[in-house]
């Protein structure tokens, strides 16, 4: 049974003179239809939400009391969105069910944001002419945000970008992605029908990416906030110049494993670091560095691992990898297999696709020019190389556009202090996935991989400005 959902715009449920389609990646059965919002559409929306923010902010206990319930209510309807979530995204149940319950705490991170977001105060007799003031500093909200959302995570990115908004008292515009727009809708829905959040102050307009465009260069918003490709990224930061632009973009996350490590609890950490949900996260693993003392046993122990993967239809608790977003991104990773398998890499296992599911895939003989290792792969890839030298090593996972989150696998402190010296990301693991995260800690790159910082508190931040405000006594 499939439905038409609505977009929201204030107080107004919201239809289009045309429907978008969303299928299941999977077995491409019709999950739903939306509107497919126009320009016009984004104009009302930002409209609606200027205008709410102008009439007055929400108390701030009241916004930490709608976060709250938030958490509520997301436990409470966690299958549903779980259910939701691995229908439209092709996620594998079980790490569905696992983004459901990430959006529960993000809730409540944003909650304790809200309460505890102060400012400062300043020392004004630190200088002489300052003598006899008093002056502080309070966070304000930076005005109406374009809240931009991917495909792979549509509840729990979504929460990251709606929830520390409503903390810091901005009205949001939600552009969901085009494959994934239904969970956000549900969410959207959930704030304002059991939550509590007066309508105005979310907003959600699904349309295409290129009608998006409009919301990047609207006047009456004051930021975008934007997950998803670097391409897409960069483009809408050289288009808003005098915007503020939060962008979390891709990544090609190294893991080094030295002698020293545990090389079967690397092997299982790399198993569902690269293949949970067929590797589409910005932080799935994808290159591996392993000393060359070890590289046969490591590659061993992983393909033992990869062995034991279920592979094909996420509604199964067992499945780990599923297909991928959809059939042109398949043929693409495949494609990029066979060029590095065409330039000397060996197959270790997978590269195969079998009812429309790529199988996880070993390649060893990496070299840096290879595809697999210098782009961005978003599928269930790894390509594993050796070294001799740790520094060297080092230096290879530094030599990338992107910079999220990196990984060493060690025993020794001393190398362990000297990755997290060098290693020039966003995020150092030792002897973790560099795929792993926690939602209140700031997570974000540099370089292709973005310029912000998130996780509630950080976000918060982001998306506050700064008013000094001085008293002559």
């Amino acid at each position: 049974m499939s439905s038409h959902h609505l977009m929201i715009i204030g107080d107004e449920r919201v239809d289009a003179e045309t429907a978008t389609e969303v299928h299941s990646p999977y077995d491409s059965r019709l999950l739903g239809t939306v509107p497919t919002g126009t320009t016009d559409n984004l104009d009302a929306a930002v409209a609606t939400a200027a205008a709410t923010l102008r009439a007055g902010v929400i108390p701030t206990h009241e916004r930490a009391a709608i976060l709250d319930r938030l958490a509520v209510s997301l436990t409470n309807h966690q299958e549903e969105m779980a259910q939701s979530i691995s229908a439209e995204a092709g996620k594998p149940i079980t790490s569905a069910r696992g983004e459901a319950a990430r959006a529960v705490d993000t809730a409540h991170f944003s909650a304790a944001a809200a309460r505890t977001l102060g400012g400062d105060y300043i020392t004004m007799d630190a200088s002489s002419a300052g003598e006899g003031k008093t002056a502080f500093v309070k966070r304000v909200p930076i005005g109406v945000i374009g809240a931009i959302t991917p495909f792979n995570f549509p509840l729990n990115l979504v929460c990251h970008k709606i929830a520390p908004a409503i903390a810091a008292g901005c009205p949001v515009v939600l552009k969901p992605a085009s494959a994934t727009p239904l969970t956000a809708i549900r969410l959207a829905e959930l704030l304002l029908d059991e939550c509590g959040l007066p309508p105005g102050w979310l907003n959600v307009v699904t349309c295409p990416g290129r009608t998006a465009s409009h919301l990047v260069d609207h006047d009456d918003v004051a930021m975008i906030t934007f997950t998803g490709s670097p391409a897409v990224g960069w483009d809408i930061r050289a288009r808003a110049p005098k915007k503020k632009v939060s962008l979390e973009l891709g990544n090609n996350s190294p893991i080094v494993i030295e002698p020293d490590a545990d090389v079967k609890r690397a092997a299982a950490v790399v198993k569902a670091a690269a293949y949970t949900y067929s590797g589409q996260t910005c932080i799935s693993t994808q290159r591996i560095y392993v000393h060359e003392q070890i590289a046969e046993e490591f590659t061993e122990a992983l393909a033992a691992e990869v062995a034991g993967l279920s592979v094909g239809d996420p509604a199964d608790p067992a499945t780990v990898v599923s297909s991928l977003i959809d059939g042109g991104e398949t043929k693409r990773v495949g494609a990029w297999v066979d060029e590095a398998r065409a330039a000397g890499a060996d197959l270790v296992c997978g590269g195969t696709v079998e009812n429309g599911v790529l199988a996880p895939t070993i390649l060893t003989g990496m070299t840096d020019d290879m595809k697999i290792s210098c782009i961005e792969v978003f599928g269930p890839v790894v390509g594993i190389a050796t070294y001799t030298d740790f520094e060297e090593a080092l230096a290879r996972s530094n030599a990338s556009d992107y910079g999220l989150q990196a990984a060493v696998f060690t025993s020794d402190i001393a190398k362990a202090l000297r990755a997290a010296e060098v290693l020039d990301f966003g995020g150092v693991m030792i002897n973790e996935s560099p795929s792993w995260r926690a939602d209140h800690m700031p997570y974000g790159g540099i370089r292709d991989s973005g310029n912000t910082r998130e996780g509630p508190a950080y976000t918060v931040r982001e998306m506050t400005e700064e008013r000094l405000i001085v008293i002559q006594a």
